[in-house]
């Protein structure tokens, strides 16, 4: 099994590395960020596998990487969603609204756009 995401490069601190081994999917570059909550308007996004045996070392580098505020990395498998923050993971069951609903509201709190809570159920 293996989890999929999406990473967007510009979300990462300055000095950040993620050594877990992922697979590059795509990566293209997409006008998507909102410079009113403080992020750049072209985002670099990068779209990953990692396989099951490296998503806990995936999600803890990113947790540590990630710049506070409205940034997140989302990745799921088949059986789970989890949402990662500057710091803060959520994991849930895919489908589980509760779990989705209490990530929302952590989303919402850092400043993330409405209009980016679009993280796959």
């Amino acid at each position: 099994m293996s989890y999929t995401g999406g990473l967007v490069a510009e979300s990462l601190r300055p000095g950040a590395e993620l050594d877990a081994p992922m697979t590059a999917r795509r990566v293209r570059r997409v006008d998507a960020g909102d410079p009113l909550a403080g992020q750049p308007v072209v985002w670099t996004l990068i779209e990953f596998v990692v396989a099951e045996e490296f998503a806990e070392q995936l999600i803890a580098e990113l947790g540590e990487a990630l710049e506070p505020g409205p940034w997140y990395c989302d990745l799921a498998s088949d059986r789970e969603t989890v949402v990662v923050f500057a710091e803060r993971t959520f994991r849930y069951p895919r489908g589980d609204h509760a779990g989705r609903t209490e990530a929302e509201a952590h989303a919402r709190s850092v400043g993330v756009p409405e209009e980016q809570l679009d993280w796959p159920d």
